[in-house]
């Protein structure tokens, strides 16, 4: 039982890191290399509201906010002259990283913080004791697969964000406002990233850098599951599990590399990888 939570909630918590991205992804067809940047700011979102004797749940909606106004300036300033050049707004994200990593180790140093958890304590799952906080994750990456779902059927920016996916020339020529579009996403991703963030903060001490270990799995992850919010949620629980019994059975540090390796085989063996089975 201990197993299969273990594998249910880390496929949560690498869905949850990796929405952002994936967001991003789906609609702009860029990859965000600043994504690392934005989990550390919602982090750091947590331990400055904690600092100011706020709750750490404050935080939620502070990460949101503060991710998503740097979202939008970021794709104004930066990355909306480069949708043409996917290569060119690699290396300006990957740039925009670099230095929101140098301006948060200037502001609060290199030292590690900790700030307090959203829940503590464990809960008794068919007598066994399991960690609150891991089963949050995973409620919280089920509402957060179901709100893209909804998002994406249900509302008009959903419906417009498809039309953008499909066919960007057509969807302007029927009087979409894709650079909207394009700015709401962005915005979006970043929300959701900063957001991811936070939720990290009781599973990983929180410094400058703390984003960059998790960047190449959630890349890697988007990459094998192309626009569809299923695929990613198959390919988080796939290589989530491989991850845990790799890292239960052989070793943690061979486990924490297991989801970029088998993402990079399958995109070798299949190509489309989970996007079209």
């Amino acid at each position: 039982m201990a197993l299969l939570l273990d594998i249910a909630t880390t496929a949560a918590l690498l869905f949850i890191v990796s929405a952002g991205l994936f967001v991003i992804f789906g609609v702009l067809k860029i990859i965000n290399f600043a994504h690392a940047a934005w989990l550390t700011i919602g982090a750091y979102t947590t331990v400055v509201a904690t600092k100011m004797g706020l709750s750490p749940w404050l935080s939620l909606p502070l990460a949101v906010l503060v991710g998503g106004l740097l979202g939008a300036v970021t794709e104004i300033a930066i990355v909306r002259p480069l949708y043409r050049r996917s290569l060119d707004a690699i290396l300006a994200t990957w740039g925009l990283g670099v230095v929101i990593v140098q301006v948060i180790t200037l502001t609060f140093g290199r030292d590690m913080q900790m700030p307090p958890a959203l829940i503590t304590g464990t809960v008794d799952v068919l007598g066994l004791p399991y960690s609150s906080y891991r089963l949050f994750l995973l409620v919280a990456a089920v509402i957060m697969a179901l709100a893209f779902v909804l998002v994406l059927e249900r509302t008009r920016l959903g419906l417009n964000a498809q039309a953008v996916i499909m066919n960007e020339t057509l969807a302007r020529a029927l009087g979409i406002n894709t650079s909207r579009v394009r700015l709401v996403t962005f915005m979006l991703g970043s929300a959701i990233a900063a957001l991811a963030g936070v939720l990290l903060t009781p599973l990983s001490s929180v410094d400058p850098t703390m984003g960059i270990s998790w960047l190449i799995g959630a890349f890697m992850l988007v990459m094998v599951s192309g626009t569809s919010v299923t695929a990613l949620a198959l390919a988080c629980l796939c290589f989530g599990a491989a991850q845990v019994l790799v890292s239960t059975w052989i070793s943690p540090i061979l486990g924490s590399v297991t989801v970029a390796v088998l993402c990079a085989v399958m995109l070798r063996l299949h190509p489309k990888g989970f996007a079209r089975g």
